[in-house]
């Protein structure tokens, strides 16, 4: 909808000024003539009427001079003035108290004077005869009503006319942004589709040429990814489930061979057996991720507490056995929603993670809070800690810390945050004071 509403704008704008552009003008320009065609033609009336009276004058008729006057202002409604060449008023049509016009100016040059429109009148003054300086002046003048009206009107008429081409325009704005918008939007909605897991086909028979080349190719790019994707999981579950088979049986081989090792082989062997279950837990852990990567399971409420408590319990002696004390506090009737199962990794392997930084004697701390929408889970240790890139960095899958002691996989945290982020929470990794590191792992109510 975005999409639209910016393309109709534009369209619209677009419109705006070009009509703006050649409406204003046109208006003006008629207007303009209008108004020159209008003068002209009350000048040449009233050369007109100063030739009738140029005649009669000449002919010693000089008493007709007034009633042309009047026959004529009665014709043209207008008012008219006659003066002598001295500007004296010889014959008027204006009301008694209304001051006669100067004429000088036209007697002086003996060429017409147009004054405009002025006060709702049109006014020109002509001299009578502009060879004989000494027949006097003749001003008329009119009411601009009528040009006023025809004016507007013809304003009326270019504005309604702009108004249907902007509706118009409206309209086939309106029909382009949707002929362009509807294949953004089917991009926008496979997109969204293929972050979140599934494959929908964007539209390619419909909009621009260029948008529909852009849809295949977003679709052949979302089926090769897909199938990518698809490949890299099959292939760690199906390797995670081939391995585990071996393991097992490498792992009973070394048990059986222990009656038979003498005393020198022993460290050997219980060296071989560690390694052995190194990669068994390898085994699990990459299975556990392929599944949380994609998977559907709905998360559930968990209880914070019960969790915390009987994770703790477990690990127990194997903090007493490295010197360590646990400490959890927090409210018991907190739930958060995870997938079925997740708490308790996460717990698992923030724990084992915390006791293996941990040095003997100090406490590793859980505890957790809710601000009403979001319940953060705290494991904090007491160990030497990582720098703000490498906090960042330990959340990805083999990243193992700097001087990190061997036979750690690099998977823990990066369970952790896929396993969280399944049930739509978040992982981070916060300094502790004075040392040490406080993961954080903030799960919906």
């Amino acid at each position: 909808m975005p999409v639209i509403r910016r393309l109709l704008l534009t369209y619209l704008s677009l419109t705006l000024v070009v009509l703006a552009g050649l409406a204003w003008p046109f208006g003006y320009v008629y207007q303009r003539g209008e108004q020159q065609h209008a003068l002209a033609q009350l000048e040449h009336d009233a050369e007109t009427l100063a030739a009738f009276i140029d005649t009669a004058l000449r002919t010693d008729h000089g008493s007709q001079t007034v009633s042309l006057v009047h026959d004529a202002a009665r014709r043209w409604n207008a008012s008219i003035d006659l003066a002598d060449a001295d500007g004296r008023t010889v014959a008027t049509t204006r009301p008694d108290g209304i001051p006669a016009p100067d004429l000088s100016r036209v007697l002086a040059d003996h060429t017409p004077v147009i004054s405009g429109i002025e006060g709702g009148r049109m006014t020109v003054a002509v001299p009578v005869h502009p060879g004989r300086p000494g027949q006097g002046a003749l001003q008329v003048s009119v009411p601009s009503a009528a040009l006023t009206a025809r004016i507007h009107q013809f304003h009326l008429v270019l504005g309604g006319v702009s108004v249907v081409v902007l509706i118009c325009a409206a309209l086939l704005a309106v029909a382009l942004a949707r002929w362009i918008g509807r294949p953004v939007r089917e991009l926008e909605r496979a997109t969204r589709s293929l972050a979140d897991g599934a494959t929908t086909a964007a539209s390619t028979t419909t909009g621009p040429p260029e948008l529909r080349r852009l849809a295949v190719t977003f679709n052949t790019t979302a089926v090769r990814l897909q199938q990518l994707i698809d490949a890299q999981q099959s292939f760690v579950g199906h390797a995670s489930h081939q391995l585990k088979t071996p393991l097992t049986a490498l792992r009973l081989r070394l048990e059986n061979l222990e009656p038979d090792v003498t005393g020198g082989g022993e460290a050997n062997l219980r060296a071989a057996l560690h390694e052995a279950d190194r990669l068994a837990t390898l085994v699990d852990t990459l299975l556990a991720m392929t599944r949380s990567g994609h998977s559907t399971v709905p998360a559930e409420p968990a209880a914070i507490g019960d969790t915390v408590a009987e994770r703790a319990a477990v690990w127990a002696p194997v903090a007493q056995d490295r010197g360590v004390s646990l400490s959890v506090s927090g409210p018991d009737d907190l739930t958060a929603r995870v997938i079925p199962g997740a708490l308790e990794q996460i717990l698992d392997n923030l724990l084992a993670n915390a006791l293996d930084v941990a040095p003997p004697g100090s406490t590793v701390t859980i505890c957790w809070d809710s601000d009403g929408t979001t319940v953060e889970l705290h494991v904090i240790d007491a160990g030497p800690g990582l720098t703000r890139t490498d906090r960042d960095l330990a959340l990805q899958p083999f990243w193992r810390a700097p001087g990190a002691p061997r036979g750690g996989t690099g998977l823990g945290l990066a369970l952790v945050r896929k396993l969280a982020e399944a049930g739509g929470g978040r992982t981070r990794l916060d300094a502790a004071e004075p040392t040490g590191i406080d993961a954080v792992v903030a799960l919906p109510v």
